[in-house]
């Protein structure tokens, strides 16, 4: 496939060593390899956080066998991204050409290239497949994911930072987890978070997230009868944080939040994902409910602590 031809040279192959120590305090070297995707000539690498996090060190290799030292930038275990760049010096790295992933639709076509086995052998391995299912949250060792992109295509653990592309040989997702014992199933990261997380990364070394500091209950039938409450949908404030923007402005456990910006809320992922689009320092407003009382409440939201 000419896709494959032109895509290829943006795969890389991340072989990584980690240093474990057992109970008898004896030190051993353990291997591990993934993939990742060129998104700058100069040598910045997209891939997983689970692939490079505590690594002693790590190898980067193109798609011709030309071998780099990769240094880590930085890595978001939220979300599972990971910059590493190598210093390429007269090499020329391929770029991967991007793709809008907010355009993706259920069966679409989606080509799965990385390293499932630590060998590129004359190139990356290639699995095609549809988009099966958007917007997927998945239970995985290292944590909750969301709003993840489900495909047929078939992911081997080695393809975990390599790219999924549309049938256009844009890069929609970065293949980031499978779920064992689950037959064709494979999961994505939408490029346009990837790139998002990527670009925080490159500039802060952190992700700056702006923060609510709420904890609450998207409020159903069920709910509302049992704790007799005056509104039947929105959400339940079971915590406000003392010192955040929310426990600034004096809401507490127990108010109704029913819209922000007005756009009515239902759940807190709604809210969680309008949040995370804002940035530190954006004023968002919120209808409050407390008992038969209803009205706006600006927030200012900060960066979220290092817990």
């Amino acid at each position: 496939m000419q896709i494959i031809e032109k895509s290829s040279p943006c795969v890389v192959n991340i072989n990584t060593v980690m240093l474990m120590q057992d109970a008898y305090m004896n030190v051993t070297p353990q291997q591990g390899m993934g993939s990742g995707i060129v998104i700058d000539p100069k040598g910045y690498i997209l891939t997983n956080n689970h692939i490079v996090e505590n690594t002693h060190s790590m190898v980067v290799s193109t798609f011709d066998g030309t071998r780099f030292e990769g240094k880590l930038v930085g890595t978001d275990p939220m979300s599972d991204v990971a910059v590493v760049k190598v210093d390429p010096g007269k090499k020329k790295l391929k770029a991967a050409k991007l793709g809008d992933s907010d355009k993706i639709r259920v069966g679409q076509i989606s080509i799965a290239i990385g390293n499932p086995f630590g060998f590129m052998l004359r190139g990356p391995t290639v699995t095609v497949g549809v988009i099966s299912a958007l917007n997927r949250t998945i239970q995985a060792d290292r944590g909750v994911f969301e709003n993840l992109i489900q495909t047929d295509a078939h992911i081997n653990p080695g393809n975990s930072g390599g790219p999924l592309f549309n049938k256009a040989g844009e890069v929609i997702g970065m293949n980031s987890a499978n779920i064992p014992f689950a037959q064709g199933i494979g999961f994505s990261i939408p490029i346009n978070t990837a790139m998002h997380i990527a670009r925080e990364l490159i500039e802060h070394g952190k992700v700056v997230r702006p923060w609510l500091g709420i904890l609450g209950l998207g409020i159903t039938k069920e709910l509302a009868d049992y704790y007799n409450l005056s509104a039947s949908e929105g959400i339940l404030v079971t915590r406000a944080f003392a010192n955040s923007p929310a426990g600034q402005q004096r809401i507490t456990a127990n108010d109704i939040i029913l819209s922000v910006d007005g756009q009515k809320v239902t759940d807190m992922s709604q809210l969680a994902s309008y949040v995370r689009k804002k940035k530190i320092g954006d004023v968002i407003t919120l209808i409050i409910r407390r008992g038969n009382l209803e009205g706006p409440v600006s927030v200012r939201l900060a960066e979220t602590p290092t817990m």
